[in-house]
């Protein structure tokens, strides 16, 4: 149930306010001006306030001001009688997310309040999908191997050079361009992942340089390409041993003149991307077999940073276990259980074919047939499925 707090120095005011609120099933709580107001704003959490703006002690304005300092970012909707658009455009420069004037009409305030609340909802949201992807997105280890690779991306990652991630599926190739890009100076614009191998070799061209209405039967209008997309940004050509070799063409002469062309069109289309590009495959022997440029291969590989496998970095096994335990207690809404020492031994020991994709898996699978707070090597043994 959403929570409001009422903030009024008229005793009738709040009345009113709590009495229609209440009505819809809001949680409402009150104070008669604004030094209570910023006590009660400090010690609970509240989806809108209602706030006056005359007030004794603190006015609303100062009490905006006040909860702002303070990092208290719940939506104000302010309501004073003497509301005069100078009035409230200076309430909402000061963070006001809208104003009202008295005596307030009841549904033109269960309309603000409904819209404010709908966005600090939104806002809350958003803050855990983002700490969720901050944490999905870490790259895990202290081993000598994974700490190379930390090194490599510290150097490279500010310069615009093009580089190559090459590694077994399931290594977190992904995760080495995503903090390529973060720790470039092109992170404040988009990163656009490809992923070569999922789209069909005849739509290929279409999905990296768009297309023209009418370009084929189904280009019902114009569509723009990823590399378009990745303007100002930087592109990711995941699995890119699997793209074919006439889009490979494309993708040379778009490196080596900054520039793309619609399927369909002959318009020259200017492009600022850093491209960055991952296989799982030894592009050599692609090369050797005819399946792959070799002169985009040279394109792509100014940097190349191998991705150590699982089994070559065993000593990183305790650290992700720890991080996937509670990443996976995160995304469940539960307590994280611990695994025993003797547990992990035995995770150790496994081969990985997998990689950290299955140790992530297993890591689930444990968590959910294991020990109600701690997971054993017998559970492991049990429920691993890794003999």
């Amino acid at each position: 149930m959403p929570s409001i707090l009422i903030v009024d120095d008229e005793k009738s005011i709040r009345f009113a306010l709590r009495e229609i609120l209440q009505d819809e099933n809001y949680e409402v709580d009150e104070a008669a001006d604004g030094v209570e107001a910023l006590k009660k704003l400090s010690a609970n959490s509240f989806d809108a306030v209602l706030s006056d703006i005359k007030m004794p002690k603190m006015d609303g304005i100062t009490l905006l001001e006040k909860a702002i300092e303070q990092g208290i970012d719940t939506p104000f909707i302010m309501i004073s009688a003497h509301g005069t658009i100078d009035t409230a455009v200076d309430a909402t420069k000061k963070g006001a997310f809208d104003f009202i004037e008295k005596p307030p009409d009841l549904n033109r305030v269960l309309l603000a309040v409904r819209n404010a609340v709908d966005k600090e909802t939104l806002v809350k949201e958003t803050k855990v999908l983002k700490k969720k992807i901050a944490k999905s997105s870490t790259i895990i280890g202290a081993s000598a191997p994974i700490q190379k690779v930390f090194e490599t991306i510290e150097k490279v990652a500010p310069s615009e050079a093009r580089v190559l991630i090459t590694g077994p599926n399931g290594s977190g190739k992904e995760l080495i361009a995503k903090a390529l890009h973060t720790n470039s100076s092109r992170k404040k614009s988009p990163l656009i992942e490809v992923n070569c191998a999922a789209i069909p070799s005849e739509l290929i061209e279409s999905e990296l340089f768009g297309h023209e209405k009418g370009a084929f039967t189904s280009a019902i209008k114009q569509r723009i390409g990823k590399f378009e997309q990745a303007h100002n940004g930087t592109l990711f050509l995941d699995e890119i041993g699997d793209m074919s070799l006439s889009a490979q063409a494309k993708v040379l002469r778009a490196l080596q003149e900054n520039v793309i062309t619609r399927v369909g069109g002959d318009k020259e289309i200017k492009v600022n991307v850093r491209v960055l590009a991952a296989t799982n495959k030894n592009l050599k022997e692609e090369i050797a077999a005819g399946r792959f440029r070799e002169d985009l291969y040279h394109r792509l590989s100014v940097i190349i940073i191998n991705v150590p496998a699982l089994h070559e970095r065993k000593d990183d096994i305790p650290l992700l276990v720890a991080h996937f335990l509670q990443l996976i207690a995160n995304e469940y809404g539960a307590p994280a259980k611990v695994m025993e020492a003797a547990a992990i031994k035995l995770l150790q020991k496994h081969n990985w074919t997998g990689n950290i994709r299955e140790l992530r898996n297993v890591v689930e699978r444990l968590i959910i047939l294991g020990g109600q707070t701690s997971i054993s090597a017998k559970d492991v043994e049990q429920f691993g499925h890794i003999g």
